[in-house]
């Protein structure tokens, strides 16, 4: 990835914003905050896979998806860029940025469990008020489209084998449908239409 022509910030600049404290662990760099002037379309692209392409070829950097990772966010407009303090720049999201590849409860069954989801990039979410799970049905299929909130707009797609737990999880709707759902922290999620 290259900079804007014009560009007046060095990697080091970039680095300390992206990485505060140097390592992956530390907390994430605060894109809602950052309005650069300029924006750009390198080519970058995130496929429904989870994989990460630029120009046309695949990103096999691991710590380097990681890295752009950290700095993702999908704007009012729907359109999600890779932010520095300094620019930012058009990523093509062909279904979510993450997959969600694993589920874990902790807690009672019922309204006080937690559902935490594990994505493709090893970030952790836990479903709830601020991180609703969501589902989208095809209207052709009928099959579901399951989602949860990693943080801001972003969104993963929980993968089918994540998913399958999550049905096993599932209780009738507190409202008496037969719909069901799961609970995690104090919210129920519906999984599909009423049958």
């Amino acid at each position: 990835m290259t900079s804007s022509p014009g560009s007046t910030f060095g990697l080091e600049d970039t680095l300390k914003a992206i990485l505060p404290e140097g390592k992956f662990a530390g907390p994430l760099p605060p894109v809602h905050l950052w309005n650069p002037p300029g924006c750009g379309d390198i080519g970058m692209e995130i496929r429904a896979d989870g994989s990460w392409w630029h120009e046309g070829t695949r990103i096999t950097r691991e710590r380097l998806v990681k890295l752009f990772s950290r700095i993702l966010r999908k704007d009012e407009d729907g359109v999600t860029y890779l932010v520095t303090p300094y620019e930012k720049v058009i990523v093509h999201v062909e279904d979510a940025p993450f997959l969600a590849i694993r589920v874990d409860r902790s807690g009672a069954t019922g309204p006080g469990q937690s559902l935490t989801f594990r994505t493709n990039l090893d970030y952790d979410t836990t479903a709830g008020p601020d991180a609703p799970i969501r589902i989208e049905t095809d209207a052709v299929t009928g099959e579901p489209a399951p989602y949860v909130r990693v943080r801001g707009r972003l969104e993963a797609k929980i993968t089918r084998a994540a998913f399958y737990d999550l049905v096993e999880l599932a209780v009738p709707a507190p409202d008496g449908t037969a719909r069901l759902g799961v609970w995690s922290q104090g919210a129920f999620f519906p999984l599909g239409a009423d049958s």
